[in-house]
């Protein structure tokens, strides 16, 4: 088997880090394993694995056709039997197909919102999904959609994974008061929601003074951030929330932290979730996408309704309140993702599915 995964970028991002750790779990385990960045590289390539063959195409525009010729190249060189596309990279591993038609597409979909859109919505999806050999989707309601709104039958759901980089270059050091932090991973945009969180930092600024957030995420400098960064201004907030950009050094900043939060009103299943775990952090987070089958309210962490200010508010106090609960919390998150999210099995599944049961 010889499998390259396809990405837009390597900047930093749920989607692309599942990229990167496909390319590195399935190093040891296949022919031939690789990753190609269409448009541009980022902070990942330093994650990807010696034994990991890299390109990136330089892609300009939609239909830059030397990029397309040159993904052409690599794949008869390497004699690549299939191209893992992630979320919109599935347009350039379709016009691969259209000039070597040789080559098999697995589409993987890590946008939960989608499962809301209708078929009309995602017409030329449905359209280049008849080139497809097999879909993954990161949660169950996108395997429902697939099924139905593509009318696609060779949809598998596999959990996302992640693994600890514990050789990172440290750079990021948060601010704030150590084991009175919280961060937030994700990037600045709608599903997101840091709206909610925001609202949370007003409340828990007037009873725990000293508690600090940590936002995470690429910053598109857009009307969203725009928003964001007008409330904290607005709201006195420039001591209480801090907002760091896209960062590398994941596994170093979560190390600095005692809580880690996730205020979406949609998702699939977010890598910050199993990264919070692997770091035994205790965890607040809305009751979305996959999270409920991760977080056993009370259990391993808390859950809550999506944009409800007040629920998520006495959650995070309870935890802050109780570290040894907090403890608990983290310990039980650890043990959930390392036996339900782990590498191995993903793998195991991943390699037999591809092996033994899609028909191109």
């Amino acid at each position: 088997m010889r499998i390259i995964q396809l990405i837009d970028s390597l900047e930093v991002g749920g989607a692309e880090r599942i990229a990167v750790n496909y390319a590195n779990a399935l190093a040891n385990r296949i022919e031939f394993s690789g990753i190609v960045a269409s448009r541009k590289q980022g902070a990942l390539r330093n994650r990807i694995h010696e034994e990991v063959f890299f390109e990136c195409l330089n892609k300009k525009f939609t239909f830059d056709i030397k990029a397309i010729f040159n993904l052409r190249s690599l794949c008869k060189t390497h004699h690549i039997d299939w191209i893992h596309a992630h979320g919109t990279s599935y347009f350039t591993a379709f016009l691969l197909k259209l000039i070597y038609p040789k080559i098999k597409i697995i589409w993987h979909e890590h946008a939960g919102a989608r499962s809301e859109k209708k078929t009309i919505h995602n017409r030329v999806l449905w359209a280049l999904s008849h080139f497809f050999c097999g879909i993954i989707v990161v949660n169950h309601a996108l395997e429902s959609w697939c099924k139905t709104a593509l009318s696609f039958n060779q949809v598998i759901y596999l959990p996302n994974f992640t693994v600890r980089n514990d050789n990172e270059n440290k750079i990021t050091f948060l601010k704030g008061i150590d084991s009175k932090r919280v961060v937030c991973l994700a990037n600045l945009r709608h599903p997101k929601n840091h709206k909610l969180l925001l609202d949370v930092a007003i409340k828990l600024k007037k009873t725990h003074p000293k508690w600090t957030f940590h936002l995470i995420g690429k910053d598109l400098q857009d009307d969203y951030s725009k928003e964001i960064k007008s409330i904290i201004k607005n709201n006195n907030l420039e001591e209480t929330v801090y907002m760091y950009g896209m960062r590398e050094d994941i596994d170093h900043i979560i190390e600095q932290v005692s809580i880690g939060v996730l205020t979406s009103s949609s998702e699939g299943l977010p890598v910050a979730l199993l990264e919070y775990g692997l770091h035994k952090k205790a965890v607040i987070a809305t009751n979305v996408g996959e999270i409920p089958l991760i977080i056993a309210d009370g259990i391993n962490g808390s859950i809550v309704a999506p944009n409800s200010v007040e629920s998520f508010y006495k959650a995070l106090v309870k935890v802050i309140d109780d570290e040894a609960l907090a403890a608990k919390f983290g310990n039980a998150l650890q043990a959930t993702i390392v036996e339900n999210h782990s590498e191995e099995s993903v793998m195991k599944k991943y390699i037999n599915w591809v092996n033994t049961e899609l028909k191109c």
